[in-house]
């Protein structure tokens, strides 16, 4: 069971309400009289709880599980012990995140301004919204319909926040629109300056950041992560798109919907990346490049050049996977090779 000082238990739940969460098939051993109080790893859980199976490296723990109830794929429905319940689907990692969401969900918003906040008197405030110890909402600022503004969060003027939002602690908001039901987490930064000068022998003057960030929809934007306003152009960041802790963006760049972007990337200015591509940690992107829709990026990767759509590439610069592999195979035989020859 997870820690109850930081998670608020719900359910219980039996069989047939979790398959419909999952949207999953019923197999296995009868337990339709079980009611299943909460989710456990495979190698902690007992008679009353579900868990779930996604990587085959952990099959032995699977056929050795005490799990009641177990979300699997097909595949291997075969390897289950006999006293547990399946719920049977292609993805069981997706049915585990709703269970474990319907177990879990998140903490009632508490409506109302803490008395230790500052609110504008020209902001805009939808119903159900939480505004927290320490926050402060500037002028024109709008906010949605049942969001939360977290303890010491900075809203400056004119930001736009949409419905359903919740926005952590300690946050910095500027120059941007955020769009429904975007999670910021603590230390996020987002519509700062870009890093843009006209460098010269002499100096180096700046140069006004004009644009805004647009946020769309079901964006998620981890810890301490900052992500510059543009220069004139907007900054974008796609619906669905999913940001890891510690990531940079420049101004100007622009992602698509459904991006994964692990932690410490660095996007540079004026980059576009494709819809559905996933950035590895610590990946690197100069700036100008055009990265196509569904590119994978391994992590530590420099990119230097545009990447086509539907490509894998690694390495520093970064090639494509299979010649980056062959390269790195080849430089670990003639490390092998001279080091024999040292012998």
């Amino acid at each position: 069971m997870a820690d109850e000082r930081f998670f608020k238990l719900a359910g219980p739940f039996n069989l047939n309400q979790l398959a419909d969460i999952a949207d999953a098939e019923i197999a296995g051993a009868d337990r339709s009289g079980t009611i299943f109080t909460d989710v456990a790893p495979l190698s902690t859980a007992g008679a009353t709880d579900i868990s779930f199976l996604e990587n085959k490296k952990y099959i032995d723990a699977f056929t050795n599980s005490g799990a009641g109830a177990c979300l699997v794929h097909p595949s291997y429905v075969d390897k289950a012990p006999s006293d547990m319940a399946l719920l049977v689907l292609e993805q069981p990692y997706h049915g585990y995140a709703r269970i474990a969401a319907a177990y879990y969900p998140d903490l009632p918003i508490d409506a109302g301004v803490h008395a230790n906040a500052f609110v504008s008197e020209s902001a805009s405030l939808g119903t159900g919204v939480q505004i927290a110890a320490g926050a402060c909402v500037g002028d024109n600022v709008t906010i949605g319909n049942n969001s939360l503004i977290g303890a010491n969060t900075v809203v400056e003027t004119g930001v736009h926040i949409g419905s359903g939002c919740r926005i952590a602690a300690n946050v910095t908001l500027q120059c941007c629109d955020i769009g429904d039901f975007v999670i910021l987490h603590p230390g996020v930064r987002i519509g700062q300056d870009g890093f843009g000068f006209a460098m010269g022998a002499t100096g180096h003057l700046k140069v006004p950041q004009l644009g805004r960030v647009l946020v769309g929809d079901n964006v998620e934007i981890g810890a301490n992560t900052t992500i510059d306003r543009g220069t004139g152009p907007d900054t974008v960041i796609g619906s669905g798109c999913k940001i890891d802790n510690q990531v940079q963006i420049g101004h100007n760049a622009q992602l698509g919907n459904g991006c994964i972007l692990v932690a410490q990337v660095g996007i540079s200015g004026s980059t576009e990346v494709g819809h559905f591509t996933a950035i590895g940690g610590q990946a690197g992107i100069a700036g100008h490049l055009k990265i196509g829709d569904g590119v994978q990026i391994a992590a530590k990767s420099g990119i230097m050049r545009n990447i086509d759509s539907g490509m894998t590439v690694g390495g520093s610069p970064a090639q494509p996977m299979k010649d980056w592999l062959r390269s790195v195979a080849a430089v670990e035989r003639l490390g092998k090779k001279k080091g024999n020859a040292n012998g």
